[in-house]
C-alpha cells in the first residue's frame, strides 16, 4: 500500500444539479406537483472528482465551466474540497452545463435532462494541456458527458505514459475498439454493457463482460445497483453482492461515487477485489442522502462501514 495520498485526474462533465423532488416521476404527458426544488453541484465529471478527493486523493480536474454564477459556485466548491482548478476553464461563450432531476421521493429513483453548456466544448487542447498532470497520476478518470475527441486524447496520453484509467461509459455511446484498448477498467451498467459490447443476443452477463474485453478493456466491472457488481478479468467473471441499505432517499450520483471511490482504492494499490468492496461501502451511504456532490460521504465514513 502506497503511504502517500494517491493523484488522480479526472477528465470531464461538470453541472448544476436543479434538483425537484415529487411523489412519483411522471409518466409521459403527466404534470406532476413537486413537493420541493434544490440547486446543487453535480456532472458525472465533477461528482468523481469530489467522490475521490473526499475519499483521500489529491484531484486534478479537467473540465469547462461557463463565466456566470453557476461556474464561480462550481469552482468554489471544489476548491472547498481541495481539488486542484488549474485545468478548469471559464467559457465566456457557453453557459455552465445544468441538470434537471427528478427524484421519487418513495424510492429515490431519478430522471435526468442535461443541457451540456460548457461541457460541450471541452476540447483536445484543453486535455492537451493536462498532459503532463495526467502523465505523473496514479490512475485517469473518463466518463463521456463531454467530447469523445477529448477523452480519446486524454486516454491516449495516460496509455503512452503507462498510466492505468478508469472509463465509465455514461451518456453510452459507441466505442471503437481503438479506444477501448486505452481503458485499464471499464465501469459501465448493464444496459451500457450490452449496447457497448454489440451483441444482442448475448444475454449472460460474463458473456457481454467477455465480448467487451475481446474489444481489448483489460477489465470490467459492471455494476448493477443495488444487486451489486460483476468484475469480468483475465481471472473470469465474479459477482459481487450489493451492500445493504435500510432507506434509499436519492440514488443521484451514486454510479459517480462507485467509480471515484474505486479510482482511488486502485490508486492506493489496492486489488481489484477490495477496491469493488471500497466502492460499493461509498456508493451505499451515498444513496441515503439528498442530492450527488451533497452525498458523497468522506473517508473516515466509508472506512467505518466496512469495519
Amino acid at each position: 500500500m502506497k503511504s502517500s495520498r494517491p493523484k488522480i485526474v479526472v477528465v470531464g462533465s461538470s453541472n448544476t444539479d436543479v434538483v425537484v423532488r415529487t411523489p412519483h416521476l411522471p409518466a409521459p404527458g403527466e404534470t406532476v406537483l413537486a413537493s420541493s426544488m434544490s440547486t446543487v453541484q453535480g456532472g458525472k465529471g465533477a461528482n468523481q472528482a469530489v467522490a475521490a478527493a473526499r475519499l483521500g486523493a489529491d484531484v486534478v480536474f479537467v473540465a469547462r465551466v461557463g463565466d456566470d454564477g453557476y461556474g464561480d459556485a462550481a469552482l468554489a466548491a471544489f476548491k472547498a474540497d481541495g481539488i486542484d482548478t488549474a485545468y478548469v476553464t471559464l467559457d465566456s461563450n457557453q453557459p455552465t452545463g445544468t441538470a434537471i432531476i427528478g427524484v421519487d421521493e418513495t424510492t429515490g429513483e431519478n430522471s435526468i435532462f442535461v443541457v451540456s453548456g460548457a461541457n460541450g466544448c471541452v476540447s483536445v487542447e484543453d486535455v492537451e494541456s493536462a498532459s503532463s498532470a495526467i502523465a505523473s497520476a496514479d490512475i485517469l478518470v473518463c466518463q463521456l458527458e463531454v467530447p469523445l475527441a477529448a477523452i480519446e486524447t486524454a486516454l491516449r496520453i495516460a496509455h503512452k505514459a503507462g498510466v492505468p484509467s478508469i472509463l465509465n461509459p455514461s451518456p453510452v455511446q459507441p466505442l471503437s475498439p481503438e479506444i477501448l484498448k486505452l481503458v485499464t477498467v471499464l465501469v459501465p451498467n448493464e444496459g451500457e454493457a450490452q449496447l457497448l459490447a454489440g451483441e444482442t443476443a448475448l444475454k449472460e452477463l460474463g458473456e457481454i463482460g467477455e465480448a467487451l474485453r475481446s474489444q481489448g478493456v483489460g477489465t470490467v466491472l459492471i455494476t448493477l445497483g443495488k444487486e451489486g457488481a460483476l468484475l469480468v478479468d483475465e481471472s473470469g467473471a465474479r459477482r459481487f453482492p450489493g451492500v445493504v441499505v435500510t432507506e434509499v432517499v436519492d440514488t443521484t450520483g451514486a454510479g459517480d461515487c462507485f467509480t471515484g471511490a474505486l479510482a482511488v482504492a486502485l490508486a492506493e494499490g489496492q486489488g481489484i477485489e477490495r477496491a469493488v468492496k471500497f466502492a460499493s461501502a461509498a456508493a451505499a451511504i451515498s444513496v441515503t442522502r439528498a442530492g450527488a456532490q451533497p452525498s458523497l460521504p468522506y473517508r473516515n465514513e466509508v472506512d467505518r462501514k466496512l469495519g
